[in-house]
């Protein structure tokens, strides 16, 4: 029966556009939940955050206004979000249903200390940027400017710098070409997000992550395996620094004074 199904199938999608059309703005609709509930579940949007714009998130994640709207549709039936007609979309929700749930528990690398976690990704990022850029396509290059441009756009407003940051994040880890070990990077870059909500609000901040990406995608686009690693590598450097700083300043007590 299937050997006959699968040829009727890719024959009814390539002779009716239209619905090889709706198949794919389904996916694309689907995707955007998945990247919000994802975005949820890794405390990047946490409950009362108000979710970027439609446009703002239309551009984070390089999709149409009309997917994030019908991604947005999806959780909100769901009971995630809060939608309502002139108002911004609000995370009321962090309990996620099935199907949204992630097959690993990103947040459990949170158990470790801030410098075990940045041990771990200097022992690990730099043979995956640098398999990532042996392997990078010139598609997912565009996608890396493209995202460096968004947050450029986004500077002033760390949820949304994070959602974007995250998008390319992933997409150079993806690019290694190695699955198991892209999944554990992406895990590994989510720990400790309270705190980096709090170092992206510092002034400047956004900022020199947004140079940091444009040496990282420069070195990305040359081919170049040992620059794209040194430009990741002080990425981090400058990650652990300002996160361990934001980590300080929330310990202090309040009307302590700053040194």
């Amino acid at each position: 029966m299937s050997s006959l199904v699968d040829p009727l199938a890719r024959f009814v999608l390539e002779n009716a556009p239209e619905l090889r059309e709706a198949v794919v703005r389904r996916n694309v609709r689907d995707g955007v939940a998945d990247k919000i509930a994802l975005l949820i579940a890794a405390g990047i949007l946490k409950v009362g955050d108000d979710l970027p714009s439609e446009r703002h998130l239309a551009t984070a994640l390089q999709v149409s206004r009309e997917s994030v709207r019908a991604g947005i549709a999806i959780l909100g039936a769901q009971g995630l979000l809060k939608v309502a007609h002139g108002a911004r979309t609000r995370v009321v929700s962090d309990a996620l249903p099935a199907p949204f749930r992630p097959l690993r528990e990103p947040r459990a690398v949170d158990r470790y200390s801030l410098d075990d976690i940045h041990a771990a990704r200097l022992l690990v990022e730099r043979p995956v940027v640098g398999d990532a850029a042996e392997r990078i396509t010139t598609e997912t290059i565009a996608f890396l400017r493209e995202a460096v441009r968004a947050q450029r756009a986004g500077i002033g407003d760390p949820v949304r710098f994070l959602i974007s940051d995250r998008e390319f994040h992933t997409a150079i880890y993806r690019a290694c070409g190695n699955p198991a070990l892209a999944d554990f990077v992406v895990d590994l870059f989510g720990a400790m997000v309270e705190f980096r909500r709090h170092a992206v609000a510092e002034p400047g901040a956004i900022e020199a992550s947004i140079a940091d990406h444009e040496r990282i995608v420069e070195a990305l686009g040359a081919r170049d395996r040992e620059k794209a690693a040194a430009a990741m590598e002080e990425h981090l450097d400058r990650i652990y620094r300002t996160t361990q700083a934001a980590i300080a300043k929330a310990a202090k007590p309040c009307g302590a004074p700053h040194e």
